[in-house]
């Protein structure tokens, strides 16, 4: 593709999904490569409702690297993005020296331009690194690939607050770009540890590993997405403001000060992850969701035990959880289940037959603004009548304005290139279209 100096330039456009982690990534035994202290299992969220899209220009008539976040230019030295571009360039030096076709020598010294924008708010704890990070990968076998995706998805949520600006490298895509191709999730746990994870699809571990270099800290598909079709996934929006402290300071904290913490690590996770990946070979959702709550209530309590302590729950978080409770011990057996990450925001897993009738529990409970948008987005959910003997059960006050939206959405796939150039998040010339 030419530029407008009719220089020929590489452009990819890819989009990689969000992940929800079930068993909590907290902590990290190195800081530089980012090494987790236990390992951790997630759901990768559908991208037709919750997805990072980032575009990459390579040219020889770029100055310097660039990268716009969400309409901002951003500052590309920050060293996780410098860690994840040098990484990627290497590779690709590899792969050309190795002998392998399909990479150009000298576009590896070209700079790039990076423009990445998000559908979801990113400030309070929606994993948003998660799905950034992991937005950058291989090259097509064509030398110019034209790969764009869809700027904002069904519904746009980029006016919300943000969290930091970094959170949004695109590995999978850079990649791409630079014709690199197999294992990209170590790259991209170097610029946030849970975007190794949205490497993939469905259900994913990420392996902490042994080795003092990383090598082997790595992600791998558990089930893909397609393996449990009846499982319905729930974001009840909370809050979209920014987290009082951030995750990379909070973690660290706790590694310092938690006690609780390195109880967890050595003897909770390890156990639990064995469990949790049976319960999703079997698709045994009564042992899926305790285990989700209890790891979920753990990871708070070492927020709580870290000092000075950490305070991502508010009082509608809590009240989710006591209505999660109430609604199981009504029905006695475990029909949903929460999880929170660092942030207010409550993830809900529950199954195809028990969705509509927990959204209608959901909206009584925590009724919208009558004025508002729309309350529900994303795959459509059925309206039903809450019976008395139910409302009277879970015997709770509604908490009006509680909740802002709710993201109805399943399990998805990892990250991916769309065919539509007029996608594109970068003009001809290399800088952010108007709509970008």
């Amino acid at each position: 593709m030419p530029d407008d100096s009719g220089n020929t330039f590489s452009m990819v456009t890819c989009n990689a999904p969000v992940n929800i982690a079930v068993i909590k990534y907290w902590g990290k035994r190195d800081e530089e490569c980012i090494l987790p202290i236990n390992s951790s299992l997630s759901v990768t969220l559908h991208q037709d409702q919750l997805k990072t899209t980032t575009t990459v220009a390579c040219s020889r008539s770029f100055q310097e690297d660039r990268i716009w976040l969400n309409g901002k230019e951003e500052d590309i030295n920050q060293p996780r993005l410098q860690s994840c571009l040098r990484e990627i360039r290497r590779l690709a030096r590899k792969r050309r020296s190795d002998g392998e076709g399909g990479v150009d020598l000298a576009g590896l010294s070209h700079k790039v331009h990076i423009c990445s924008v998000n559908n979801f708010p990113t400030a309070a704890g929606l994993a948003s690194s998660a799905a950034g990070y992991a937005c950058l990968g291989e090259r097509p076998s064509n030398e110019v690939g034209v790969y764009p995706v869809a700027l904002s998805g069904p519904f746009s949520l980029c006016s919300l607050p943000l969290l930091s600006p970094f959170s949004f490298f695109p590995v999978y895509t850079l990649a791409r770009v630079m014709g690199v191709e197999g294992e990209l999730s170590a790259v991209a746990r170097q610029g946030s540890g849970s975007a190794c994870r949205s490497m993939y699809g469905g259900f994913v571990q990420w392996i902490m590993g042994q080795r003092e270099d990383g090598k082997d800290s790595v992600a791998q598909q558990v089930e893909p997405e397609t393996h449990w079709p009846e499982l319905r996934i729930l974001v009840l929006v909370v809050s979209a403001e920014r987290k009082p402290v951030g995750s990379t300071s909070g973690m660290q904290t706790s590694v310092e000060t938690s006690s609780l913490l390195k109880h967890r690590s050595d003897s909770v996770v390890p156990a639990r992850m064995k469990e949790m990946i049976d319960a999703v070979h079997r698709k045994d959702f009564a042992a899926f969701a305790e285990l989700t709550m209890k790891d979920s209530n753990q990871f708070h309590a070492i927020c709580l035990d870290t000092y000075p302590p950490i305070f991502y729950l508010n009082d509608v978080s809590r009240h989710i959880i006591n209505l999660v409770h109430h609604y199981n011990q009504h029905y006695r057996e475990a029909r949903v289940a929460y999880t929170f990450d660092a942030g207010p925001n409550a993830v809900i897993y529950t199954l195809q037959q028990h969705v509509d009738e927990f959204l209608q529990v959901v909206k009584h409970f925590f009724p919208p603004e009558t004025n508002g948008g729309q309350f529900v987005k994303g795959l459509p959910v059925a309206s039903t009548t809450l019976t008395e003997e139910l409302r009277q059960a879970i015997g709770m006050e509604p908490m009006v304005k509680g909740i802002s939206y709710i993201i109805s959405t399943k399990a998805g796939p990892g990250p991916c290139i769309v065919e539509e150039p007029s996608q594109h998040l970068l003009g001809s010339d290399g800088l952010p279209k108007e709509s970008a």
